[in-house]
């Protein structure tokens, strides 16, 4: 998905790539390309949702590299259920909140002290538009994904002081393997190596926002007439169950 198409372009720029996920097979095997390419990459298998898991990734990698510069902070876990089949399945709440923003913001509580005694530094979450625009269906994925947004945009200004830049990325539809369950394959959407792109122009630009631009003109008009938002989705609803 985004994260290893990301991996592997910035492996090519002659960054040194700390891979984080679960699966330490996959993630091997990612290293053994970027390096196999001149690249410099090292992996760290990680189970995100477990915080004492997090705290020693932290450990490792400052020991084994001594610093980090960037946190693209790209893990997530989908979601698209009803309130409905939601009401007897709260796990799906929890885990979600683990991963979507438990686990990074206890990573960043980990790795922004160094960033900020160094004075520099570059935080890039990687969220979603249903943050702009709520949507029936999604709302245990939506709220994971908003916390986390609202947490670092809060920390912005405390880390700017000291020189360590913060950048939201509210992308649109990606097809990815996490959302193919959801969403039909012929839709437009970016692609993993699009989004990979996304990533490394922020990396050098450093926006405090990126936000599609038809969804800064469509989340004021949803936020200034909520109810005729929520009528609209309501009736669309109702057709689709019959």
């Amino acid at each position: 998905g985004i994260g290893e198409a990301s991996a592997e372009l910035l492996g090519t720029t002659g960054a040194t790539v700390l891979l984080a996920a679960r699966r330490g097979e996959v993630l091997d095997e990612m290293a053994a390309r970027i390096r196999s390419r001149g690249g410099a990459a090292s992996a760290y298998a990680v189970d995100l949702t477990d915080l004492d898991a997090v705290d020693r990734l932290v450990h490792d990698v400052l020991a084994d590299h001594g610093r980090v510069d960037v946190v693209v902070s790209n893990a997530g876990k989908s979601i698209h259920r009803s309130l409905a089949d939601t009401t007897d399945r709260f796990h799906d709440v929890t885990r979600t909140n683990s991963l979507n923003y438990l686990g990074p913001v206890r990573l960043l509580m980990g790795l922004l002290p160094q960033m900020r005694e160094r004075g520099s530094g570059h935080v890039v979450d990687v969220n979603s538009l249903n943050v702009d625009l709520p949507a029936a269906n999604w709302a245990v994925y939506t709220a994971s994904k908003s916390a986390f947004d609202a947490w670092l945009s809060c920390i912005a200004p405390e880390v700017r002081v000291d020189g360590v830049a913060t950048t939201s990325i509210h992308f649109p539809l990606v097809h990815t393997p996490m959302s193919a369950p959801t969403y039909d394959p012929s839709l437009p959407a970016l692609t993993a190596d699009d989004a990979a792109q996304v990533i490394g122009r922020v990396l050098v630009t450093r926006p405090r926002l990126l936000v599609p631009w038809w969804v800064r003109l469509a989340a004021p008009v949803q936020a200034a007439a909520p109810e005729v938002a929520d009528a609209v989705t309501a009736r669309f609803l109702r057709r689709k169950q019959r």
